[in-house]
């Protein structure tokens, strides 16, 4: 059993798996998930576990070089936006909105569904390299 980081073992894999310039979606119990992009589901009741908690369990394991945000999550959960650059720093954001963001969904290695019902909260990260 590993004594830290990533517990969940598909989700472990696919940090690892992921090469300079893949996206990974990390989204909230809301977001429409395309049928042909694997699904982590990692929801078990509203707002467990919460996005926030999510994000930084795979933020500390993945090198992120850039990630996007629909402006709707600042205007709408403007608390959960600054939770957000907490977590990840405004180095590397993109902003777009939250149709686009979906669309952009389609061509993630995979979204990582979480229980949060905060709406918008939502981002697709880019991986980066560690050298």
């Amino acid at each position: 059993m590993k004594k830290q980081g990533l517990l969940h073992g598909r989700l472990s894999q696919i940090t690892a798996e992921l090469g300079h310039g893949d996206t990974l979606c990390i989204g909230d119990a809301g977001l429409p998930i395309p049928p042909d992009v694997e699904r982590i589901d990692l929801a078990v009741s509203p707002n467990v576990p919460g996005f926030l908690p999510v994000l930084e369990a795979i933020s500390s394991e993945l090198a992120v070089e850039g990630f996007f945000l629909a402006e709707e999550t600042h205007q709408q959960s403007p608390q959960m936006w600054e939770d957000i650059l907490k977590v990840l720093g405004r180095d590397g954001l993109e902003l777009t909105d939250h149709e686009s963001l979906k669309a952009a969904s389609r061509r993630c290695r995979a979204v990582v569904r979480t229980g949060e019902c905060t709406p918008y909260a939502n981002v697709i990260l880019r991986a980066g390299v560690t050298f």
